[in-house]
């Protein structure tokens, strides 16, 4: 699995710095170029559920399978589109195939680990999702000085055909591997229907706080770094594309020295020792930003911000797998991923508005603020779930609606 998302994230990380100058070349509006960006987001908004639900049905073998189909034909299609709609729908798809890949990854991570070790296992796989995305710049922009805009669209083209590769034949199927203890009770145990499944997850007050934080992790992600933070620091700093880039730069080498020592803390002191500390120092990260007089204090924000969000990468999606009832882990990724996305499409034009009317410094206080209330409210009422594997009331709520009726009225 860590080869599959490393492949998958290098190629989107290699179309990064060229999709803003390619879909210029059509000779469209800045406001056109951003949708570029925003469209790719919004097919993984709408494909969380269905792909949990795609996954449980033929497999997550097959689903993983067709998110790489999907990603090389999008990719394809940007790499030779004539016109900018027709690159708009390139994106849509392309969109569509990645949003398919991660999240029928986070349902297989979900599947084989357990409480004991999911901490550990997810800060893995985190840290080489986001490495990859971090280096892939490097060769997009070299492939397209060298040979041309459309290069690092065929590139990463040639690695959602790689991804198909290894999902087919290097991923085994772990539909199934921990919720019946023999193929007797598999076959006894009738499937829970998708709205009963939506309903135990929704009820769960934790699953609820940790989408949410997810979310607005996403919101300032996206619409606070990507977005806000690199015209501050033009504008006031004076600092030219490399400084920016090196400071981002610096936060993503120092996150990787966290990632497995966090994991780690999630496994041993539980979700909520690193989730609430890092998400309050994500905001804290925001507000030093916002108020850096200088490029000392700009890399320590870059700092702040990379070992913070690295470290909490791993423990929300590791709760949301914890609060899965047996059985509902494509479910509950599903939504995870779906909300997160929410934040990833939303947060660019949200914090954008509040930046046109209030200046560049109300958005980070804004997204700032959301992440301390976050931290707060998930510290105080989201239950622990590593010192607790044992099923909960909801799990046995979804093993007596799996029982025949004619049991349950006998």
């Amino acid at each position: 699995m860590c080869v599959l998302i490393a492949v998958n994230q290098l190629g989107f990380g290699a179309v990064i710095p060229v999709l803003p100058l390619y879909a210029k070349s059509f000779d469209v509006s800045q406001t056109a170029i951003g949708a570029t960006v925003a469209i790719y987001g919004v097919a993984r908004v709408f494909l969380g559920i269905p792909t949990g639900q795609l996954a449980d049905l033929v497999g997550r073998r097959n689903t993983l399978a067709v998110g790489g189909v999907v990603t090389v034909i999008g990719n394809l299609w940007c790499a030779v589109a004539t016109s900018y709609v027709e690159l708009l729908v390139a994106r849509l798809v392309a969109g569509a195939g990645a949003g398919v890949v991660l999240t029928a990854g986070l349902i297989v991570l979900a599947d084989i680990t357990t409480t004991a070790n999911r901490g550990r296992t997810l800060s893995i796989y985190q840290g080489v999702f986001l490495f990859a995305v971090g280096i892939g710049p490097l060769p997009g922009g070299f492939l397209a000085e060298k040979f041309s805009l459309a290069a690092p669209f065929l590139v990463y083209g040639v690695a959602g055909a790689l991804v198909t590769a290894v999902a087919w034949f290097g991923v085994r199927e772990t539909r199934g591997l921990h919720d019946a203890t023999t193929e007797a009770d598999a076959t006894r145990k009738p499937p829970v229907s998708l709205r009963t499944q939506l309903r135990l997850l929704l009820d769960n007050a934790g699953f609820q706080l940790v989408c949410l934080t997810g979310l607005v992790g996403a919101l300032a992600r996206t619409g606070g770094l990507f977005s806000i933070v690199p015209v501050i620091a033009r504008d006031r700093l004076s600092l030219s594309a490399t400084e920016i880039g090196a400071g981002f730069a610096l936060g993503s080498i120092l996150g990787l020295f966290v990632t497995y020592p966090a994991g780690m803390l999630v496994d041993r002191l539980g979700r909520k020792a690193v989730i609430v500390p890092a998400t309050f120092l994500i905001g804290v990260s925001m507000l030093c930003f916002s108020f850096a007089p200088d490029y000392a204090w700009f890399l320590t924000a870059c700092a702040v911000w990379g070992m913070a969000i690295t470290a909490s990468a791993s423990a929300p999606a590791a709760y949301a797998a914890d609060a899965a009832p047996r059985g509902m882990n494509a479910a509950a990724m599903g939504s995870y991923r779906m909300l997160s996305d929410v934040g990833y499409v939303a947060g660019p034009v949200l914090l954008g508005w509040l930046g046109d009317t209030g200046g560049l410094d109300l958005p980070l206080w804004s997204a700032a603020a959301a992440l301390f209330v976050m931290a707060a409210l998930f510290g105080w009422y989201a239950p622990e779930t590593a010192r607790n594997p044992q099923p909960d009331a909801r799990t046995r709520t979804v093993e007596r609606a799996r029982e025949p009726s004619e049991s349950r009225t006998s």
